[in-house]
């Protein structure tokens, strides 16, 4: 591969390794900070010096940051910005997804039309960071956000999660925990995996998403006792946003699971890195991915209807880092695409390859995978994490 002995020749792999020589796991945001900074290092001695680009550079790149870091009118600055997306009208088609009323709605309706075939797939990790990037343009050009999107960093509040600056309940938050709803917790990783109730499960009870209206799903729901839309996957359910924060699913956040998919053994190869984030269902390991969907727990704890919940891209711009991290500690393997074109393999189906399409539906244009593996190529990405 020409991009490979590129790399190769400019001593990009050999740099890499050396950055990610065996370390001993630690504090997991202290870490998470290290590989980071790593992260950037690499770009700024590779990238930027020996490969640069016209339109993308360090300089001029944006900046993603941690929720936490961003300051009150930061924050509110944001949900502003998402409740307008709930407020202007839908682009979708009516006969498609009548459920769907308004824009933040349009980015529901393609996911829940596309899970089976953007999850433990070979696209997952290119799709969903299209997906959270296209959101991104929408706060900022149709609704005037300045900023750009923020992550929730797994790694802080893990003894309470309901001390996050994300789910606190605040009016700087994303809003806190359910009414109090009794059930029998959540199945995640199809079943293999049971997480036990928290303190919530229904209506969100405070916080500036308190009385956000969820038109659509919830589908195939991981939380006991939450009903499936009657209405069909796209069609129109309206009813409030339901959370159960749990500590329980945070015990994957550990630094051993990031250490083992960013320098250890998952981390050599996109198929070891990408099974190993997403989980391996039949051993019962839910991974760091599915388990955030369940530290939220209610609508979120659907895999079709996920992003039914705001914090849904707060989750999946972290997924998004820890990629674009292990991208840069391993660039001879960071444009490389392993998987099927279905959901598990299930039916079984051709290996997904760099060409295959990205389709967002009317929230932007068709990309490919090849398109979405590098965030400072200009066309279109350019972010960085901090």
């Amino acid at each position: 591969m020409q991009l490979t002995r590129l790399l190769v020749t400019l001593g990009l792999c050999a740099a890499a390794t050396q950055a990610i020589a065996s370390r001993e796991p630690e504090d997991p945001a202290a870490l998470m900070a290290d590989l980071n900074a790593e992260a950037i290092q690499l770009l700024e001695a590779g990238i930027e010096k020996r490969a640069p680009q016209k339109k993308c550079t360090i300089s001029n790149a944006r900046v993603r940051m941690d929720w936490a870091a961003l300051g009150p009118k930061e924050r509110k600055d944001y949900i502003a910005a998402v409740k307008c997306l709930q407020r202007l009208p839908s682009k979708s088609d009516k006969n498609w997804a009548p459920g769907a009323r308004s824009r933040f709605d349009d980015f529901l309706a393609i996911h829940i039309n596309r899970t089976t075939t953007i999850h433990s797939t070979g696209n997952f990790l290119t799709w969903h960071r299209y997906f959270v990037w296209a959101y991104e343009e929408a706060l900022q050009n149709e609704c005037g956000y300045k900023g750009y999107q923020p992550y929730w960093n797994w790694f802080t509040h893990q003894d309470d999660i309901t001390k996050s600056p994300v789910y606190d309940g605040s009016e700087t938050s994303l809003s806190g925990d359910g009414e109090f709803f009794q059930h029998n917790g959540s199945l995640a990783a199809t079943g293999f995996v049971h997480f036990p109730s928290g303190k919530g499960g229904g209506c969100l009870k405070g916080g500036p998403f308190k009385d956000m209206v969820v038109n659509m799903g919830p589908i195939r729901p991981g939380m006991q006792g939450l009903p499936v839309s009657p209405a069909g996957p796209l069609g129109y359910n309206p009813h409030c946003l339901r959370r159960d924060l749990t500590n329980a699913a945070m015990e994957y956040m550990t630094a051993t699971n990031l250490l083992n998919i960013t320098t250890g053994a998952a981390s050599h190869s996109v198929e070891a890195f990408q099974n190993e984030l997403q989980g391996r269902f039949p051993q019962g390991f839910a991974g760091m991915h599915s388990a955030g969907h369940y530290v939220a727990g209610g609508d979120a704890s659907d895999v079709f209807s996920s992003p039914s919940d705001p914090s849904f891209y707060l989750h999946h711009a972290m997924v998004d880092r820890v990629y674009w991290v292990w991208q840069a500690l391993h660039p001879c393997a960071a444009r490389s695409v392993a998987g099927t074109i279905t959901i598990g393999n299930n039916p079984p189906s051709r290996d997904a390859v760099p060409e295959d399409p990205l389709d967002i539906g009317v929230n932007g244009d068709i990309l490919t995978i090849r398109d979405a593996w590098d965030t400072m190529s200009g066309e279109p990405f350019c972010y960085i994490y901090l």
